[in-house]
């Protein structure tokens, strides 16, 4: 006959039998692979994400340095991995995408092989009338182009047209700037080329995919204290260039309310302007004549007229750092005039306005890479 066991020993074996319950707790999930009670469910988004056959179709890069990664219809951003429909991020565009890339700091673009988009990474905006065909703008291909008209409306030319032929004998820059990131600007009607690298090609590109508020022909431009300068006739547009370029409130307006007018001069428009690297002295071209002011001063600025030897330019850019192997000068700024297929270099403005005649040119098109 078993003997009923006494208190303290009760108590005893049963603080052991908790003290190995806790040492040594059960399996969290059953036999079928139930989640255990008070655990959370697994994300199938990481299980499948994180998995060893799961692959993406495409990365870059937006404006802070987070990756973007994309698959199938969605896309991720690195650090919080929070999953977004592409399709809802950027409107009309179809998924999933075949590759993406970044070009410079404000603009990404997502290929879907004929069709790209084109996005703001810091806003997020997409510029109207995207997506369009990867054939016309980054490819040459017979009867396509950004202006050339063909059987399937899409339009623009810049493979096909002899203005926008960097090599062109025919070509004519309008204008010439550099902003204070270093990126280096050349325009030719509706298109412009990056000067300062090659990595992306020698291609143009329309003005209104850098700057989609901005003019639709650049006639002169500077840049000064984080902003750009865009004019066009009578019209200036100033851009912030921190994060990309953004139209400053109130512009585009009158130059004349910008900087004001030389005395008893009304300008129609201007031929070209530049700024050199640290000053706040703004040089105007207009026909033969070539005036300086301080932009510190705006629209009350006093214009002064400079002797200088040229009867016109149609566009004017001072650097402080080589531009390619036509570098005016190997230490300090280098002061680059065109003037139609002509370009001709100063080492800095004492020299242009001591300049009796105008120096040997060289051919404008060696601007865009070109070797004859």
């Amino acid at each position: 006959m078993a003997r009923v066991l006494g208190a303290p020993v009760a108590l005893g074996l049963w603080s052991l039998c908790w003290s190995l319950a806790i040492a040594t707790p059960l399996p969290p999930t059953s036999a079928h692979g139930n989640v255990a009670e008070g655990e959370t469910k697994p994300d199938p988004d990481v299980t499948e994400r994180c998995s060893d056959g799961w692959s993406f179709d495409a990365t870059t890069l937006d404006d802070n340095g987070t990756m973007l990664f994309f698959k199938g219809e969605f896309v991720w951003k690195s650090h919080k991995w929070d999953r977004e429909l592409i399709s809802e991020r950027w409107k009309n565009f179809p998924s999933p995408v075949d590759a993406a890339f970044r070009q410079g700091h404000n603009s990404v673009f997502l290929i879907k092989g004929n069709q790209f988009l084109r996005f703001d990474p810091v806003r997020g905006e997409v510029p109207p009338r995207y997506p369009r065909d990867v054939r016309d703008y980054f490819m040459p291909c017979p009867g396509r182009g950004h202006g050339h008209r063909n059987g399937t409306g899409h339009g623009n030319s810049t493979h096909h047209g002899p203005e926008y032929m960097r090599c062109s004998p025919h070509l004519v820059l309008s204008a010439l700037t550099s902003d204070n990131h270093g990126a280096t600007y050349a325009f030719s009607g509706t298109h412009y080329w990056r000067l300062d690298t090659s990595r992306d090609g020698w291609h143009s590109w329309p003005i209104a995919h850098q700057w989609p508020q901005g003019p639709s022909a650049v006639d002169a431009a500077f840049s000064w204290e984080e902003k750009l300068y865009l004019v066009q006739g009578t019209q200036v547009y100033v851009f912030l260039t921190k994060g990309g370029y953004t139209l400053v409130s109130g512009y585009p307006k009158r130059l004349e309310k910008e900087v004001g007018t030389p005395h008893g001069i009304i300008l129609d428009s201007v031929d070209a302007a530049f700024i050199c690297p640290g000053s706040s002295r703004l040089h105007i071209m207009a026909g033969r004549r070539l005036w300086w002011l301080d932009l510190k001063s705006g629209a009350q600025a006093t214009w002064t007229e400079l002797p200088w030897p040229h009867e016109k330019v149609d566009g004017a850019l001072c650097m402080e750092k080589s531009l390619g192997p036509n570098s005016c000068s190997a230490n300090g700024p280098g002061l680059y005039l065109i003037h139609g297929p002509n370009l001709y270099c100063y080492s800095d403005v004492e020299k242009l306005n001591a300049a009796k005649a105008l120096p040997q040119p060289q051919n404008v098109t060696s601007l865009l890479g070109c070797t004859h």
